[in-house]
């Protein structure tokens, strides 16, 4: 049985022993000892849907108020103009059949793909490596887009995919440990509200099951889901 380490120890003594309000555990879990870097704040939440069937898949694009504190980087497949565009929008990597060849090679030093449609038909090339990834481009997420500046714009600015997994449960980042308490609610807030937009009309009986907000090194503090 691994050992327990003195910080871990006095984050979960200091996590609420029953579940709390959604503020009250992002406020607790900022009373728990630090890392030596800046985690990330995280939520976990298991929703009444079965992923099983296509139109129960909760999958979307959603934008937080105040980003997510990470430096993303961002790789566009496009051509002329359109390549113009993500470069001056703040495209980390650029390119077209080149970069479909360079990534093919083992180059994947970037964390969102953004395409237009005309470049689909090489990248779809690209599924072995950016599928099991979560990297493939999608209509449904905004990531096939002739709008590449605005795409790539939002990305950066904070920008997060999230989706369902095969037990039902999203797994989503809303900030930093360096940012204050209303900065993670304000996100933790925007994210629960664009989960129940998103909630699937098949989806039947209690949609927000259980959650938990963490950081990356310390306790899981539960979320009373009877109160969001």
């Amino acid at each position: 049985m691994a050992k327990i380490s003195k910080r871990m120890q006095a984050a979960r003594e200091l996590a609420p022993k029953e579940a709390v309000t959604l503020d009250e555990a992002i406020v607790a879990l900022l009373t728990q000892p630090a890392a030596k870097f800046d985690e990330s704040v995280d939520i976990a939440v298991k929703l009444g849907v079965d992923p099983k069937h296509a139109e129960q898949m909760v999958r979307a694009s959603i934008s937080l108020p105040h980003g997510t504190g990470k430096t993303v980087r961002v790789a566009v497949f496009a051509r002329g103009p359109k390549a113009e565009e993500a470069e001056k929008a703040g495209a980390d990597v650029v390119g077209a059949d080149d970069l479909v060849e360079k990534v093919q090679a083992g180059f994947m030093d970037f964390d969102r793909v953004v395409a237009t449609p005309d470049m689909m038909a090489q990248v779809g090339k690209l599924g072995r490596v950016l599928g099991p990834r979560g990297l493939m481009p999608n209509p449904k997420l905004g990531t096939v887009t002739m709008d590449v500046a605005k795409t790539v714009a939002a990305v950066k600015s904070g920008q997060i995919e999230v989706r369902t997994d095969k037990s039902g449960v999203v797994h989503a980042p809303v900030g930093r440990r360096s940012f204050d308490a209303t900065q993670l609610i304000e996100n933790a807030r925007h994210l629960i509200d664009e989960l129940n937009r998103l909630k699937p009309a098949s989806s039947k009986g209690r949609y927000m099951q259980n959650m938990t907000v963490s950081s990356t090194m310390g306790a899981g503090v539960a979320v009373d889901t009877g109160s969001l």
